[in-house]
């Protein structure tokens, strides 16, 4: 019983903070125990403990919260230390000085995935990503690669929604996220033109861990005045061989695998 009710905190606890990843950048405690279902008083003792650990802090004018300096440099080391970002960066580096765009890597978490770092084009018009944040599996290349070669329930539950419409061209119809997973699968890459993001064009390829097992996805991302359609047409040959190489770093040798199922049916 005690053991059941630790749990329980802890996941209390975790989901407070995962709450952090996406929305505004500071959240009140009304907004938390809407979103997490649980009480006001339960929801300000988890905050208290929290900021007094300095994994949150409070904005002495809006008596809203925010992440705090633990939490930066836990992150800054999970980054320091994470197996793809590693790998990824040296290629990423090669890939922006052959595209003059900028390049990222994204890794996929429970919900969502998240760009894990960029290398900014020199241009002085150019696109760049927010670090940490929680961004949808249903819209733009990086975030389609990594759905395409999600485990069968995985991909479902993403398609049973709900699917934010982010721009007019999101994609939110089952149907087309079907045609685009069946395309992403048989080619290896992903092509978006303002899906996720008004103005902005990008390639995106997914990358694999040893097991076979997609882990992320890599881009390139630029104004979609630059990035058009000749443009990705060009980049794609150059990103998927990049991802190929970072997958190999990460110990997979089996290209594209095979995936069917359900939700390409």
């Amino acid at each position: 019983m005690a053991d059941s009710a630790g749990t329980e905190g802890a996941g209390r606890v975790a989901d407070v903070l995962l709450n952090f990843l996406e929305g505004p950048d500071s959240l009140g405690v009304s907004a938390l125990a809407r979103d997490l279902g649980l009480s006001k008083a339960v929801v300000h003792r988890i905050l208290r403990t929290l900021v007094q650990r300095g994994l949150l802090e409070t904005d002495a004018g809006t008596r809203e919260y925010r992440l705090g300096p633990s939490a930066a440099a836990l992150g800054a080391r999970a980054l320091r230390e994470l197996d793809l970002r590693v790998a990824a960066m040296p290629v990423l580096r090669e890939l922006q000085a052959s595209t003059g765009e900028t390049t990222t890597v994204s890794a996929h978490v429970p919900g969502g995935r998240v760009y894990l770092d960029q290398v900014e084009s020199p241009r002085e018009i150019k696109m760049t990503v927010e670090l940490g944040r929680r961004f949808p599996l249903h819209a733009g290349s990086s975030s389609t690669c990594i759905l395409a070669f999600l485990a069968d329930e995985e991909i479902e539950a993403v398609l049973a929604g709900p699917l934010d419409v982010l721009t007019q061209r999101t994609i939110v119809d089952t149907a087309g996220l079907r045609q685009r997973i069946r395309d992403v699968r048989a080619h290896g890459f992903a092509c978006s033109d303002g899906e996720r993001q008004e103005g902005a064009g990008s390639v995106a390829a997914p990358v694999f861990g040893v097991d076979g097992h997609v882990k992320g996805a890599i881009s390139v991302c630029g104004p979609a005045a630059r990035v058009d359609s000749a443009a990705r047409d060009r980049f794609v040959p150059l990103v998927t061989a990049a991802a190929d190489r970072i997958s190999r770093e990460m110990g997979w040798r089996g290209g594209l695998p095979r995936m069917e199922g359900r939700a390409i049916a």
